[in-house]
């Protein structure tokens, strides 16, 4: 592709180039992410709430897999080794080329300040790259999220807000939480 720019000064044609290098760098950069492919997925209580970092349900292994070809880079699971997959999910994502984490969390007892810093500390060495945190339904990413919240400040109100965004859809389980955070 060739810029024209007809009866520039020279330093205006720096300036669009240098702009037009910014553009192009720009666009190369957000093409390795496919956040659209992987919105039309039907993974289950899919959400995009904070750039690459994605909250989800369970994937399958199909699933797994158009998200290595859409970009994502990690996976973390924060289902225990109890609860059953029809896969070893470990080692798919292994075999896709991403890096594969789990910080196992039972249930609402699980949702706490531990298991949040956990999961706060793997998405800073992460460090934006594309990522998927989820649990069966998200409801456990949700309330992590809320936890991390509070911790950085938030009201408790702020907090279980933030934990819906992230995937918190349970009554029960945002009562749980908020009685959680509550006491904090």
């Amino acid at each position: 592709m060739t810029l024209t720019i007809p009866s520039a000064s020279s330093s205006l044609r720096l300036v669009f180039s240098s702009l037009f290098a910014l553009i192009l760098t720009a666009c190369a950069g957000s093409a390795g992410f496919d956040l659209a492919a992987l919105q039309n997925s039907d993974i289950n209580n899919f959400r995009a709430p904070s750039g690459a970092t994605l909250s989800t349900g369970q994937p399958t292994a199909a699933q797994l897999g158009l998200a290595a070809r859409s970009g994502v880079k990690h996976v973390i699971n924060l289902r225990t080794a109890g609860e059953e997959v029809a896969f070893n999910e470990g080692e798919v994502v292994e075999s896709l080329g991403m890096k594969y984490y789990s910080i196992p969390v039972a249930g609402g007892a699980g949702i706490n300040a531990d298991n949040a810093s956990a999961l706060s500390r793997i998405l800073a060495d992460i460090d934006g790259e594309p990522v998927i945190v989820h649990c069966a339904t998200g409801n456990r990413v949700g309330g992590l999220m809320a936890f991390a919240a509070l911790a950085d400040g938030a009201s408790v109100d702020e907090a279980m807000a933030e934990g819906e965004r992230w995937g918190m859809t349970s009554e029960r389980l945002q009562g749980m939480v908020r009685e959680s955070l509550s006491g904090n």
